[in-house]
């Protein structure tokens, strides 16, 4: 390929995705509403661009032959503070691509998008969704919006229903943990399946415990390889006793699925804020 963007290109996640997106185009444009992100690989430039603002993401879209979408509030906020970067930004993304002629669109979706969901009833891509919030309400309107762009324009995109890429420090993220390298996978299978449509997938390791079924999105190819399993026995061992009653423990939201709209579910979580460094 010749172009790729990548939005939210400061964040944790979008730290570890700006290399391996290199070797997969001849430039990488990378994104943010961050002034800089410091020491830029060979092909890569660094863009300043607020989501909210179709004005400053349409230049981006340029000659792009893909989007990876991972800009946005990464957590539950109040509606109005999420409007802008996770509603209007989506749009702006998709509507800009289309008009750029951007083939297909990846998006960092969530778990948070079905998050009401019991962990017990092992959902697939399939599932209703049922946010748990704000936020997941948001990743709701961006997988039904690129729906809409397929099915009305033939703008193909692949939404990533991530469960928790994060250092595994609790018990929820032995089935819901992602590494780093199996989200490159993630991302580059997303991006080199030939064709794709519109499609859902969960990003999720290979985890003996995960609450998911990624089985209707075989088809793009992701073996993940990394299991969560190997950290089981001190994580049980400092185990308390399950609150059947709490859906922060019985939900596939999380602590997402037990806040109170508009209040912090990461300021509920134990978050290792491990980004990559060149």
């Amino acid at each position: 390929m010749t172009k790729i963007v990548l939005t939210g290109a400061a964040g944790r996640l979008g730290s570890y995705l700006r290399e391996p997106l290199l070797a997969l185009c001849d430039e990488l444009v990378s994104t943010d509403i961050v002034e800089d992100i410091g020491k830029l690989y060979p092909r890569e430039t660094y863009v300043k661009a607020d989501l909210a603002r179709m004005d400053q993401i349409a230049p981006l879209m340029e000659g792009a032959d893909m989007v990876v979408h991972f800009g946005a509030i990464v957590d539950e906020k109040p509606f109005e503070e999420l409007l802008g970067p996770n509603f209007i930004g989506s749009y702006n993304v998709w509507e800009a691509g289309y008009k750029a002629g951007v083939r297909r669109i990846v998006y960092a979706s969530s778990i948070h998008a079905v998050g009401m969901h019991l962990k017990s009833e092992f959902i697939g891509t399939d599932a209703e969704h049922r946010p748990d919030t704000f936020y997941g309400l948001a990743k709701c309107f961006t997988e039904d919006l690129g729906r809409m762009y397929w099915d009305k324009r033939g703008m193909e995109s692949v939404h990533l229903r991530i469960l928790s890429c994060a250092q595994v420090n609790n018990t929820r993220a032995l089935g819901s943990w992602l590494s780093y390298t199996d989200l490159i996978q993630l991302v580059t299978r997303a991006i080199d399946t030939p064709s794709v449509g519109f499609a859902i997938i969960y990003g999720v390791s290979n985890n003996d415990r995960a609450p998911v079924d990624n089985s209707k999105a075989s088809f793009l190819g992701y073996r993940p390889v990394d299991n969560a399993e190997i950290f089981a026995a001190q994580l049980l061992a400092e185990e308390t006793t399950v609150d059947t009653s709490d859906p922060g423990q019985m939900c596939q939201g999380g602590p997402f699925a037990k806040v109170d709209l508009g209040q912090s579910g990461l300021a509920q979580m134990n978050v290792v804020n491990d980004k990559k460094e060149i």
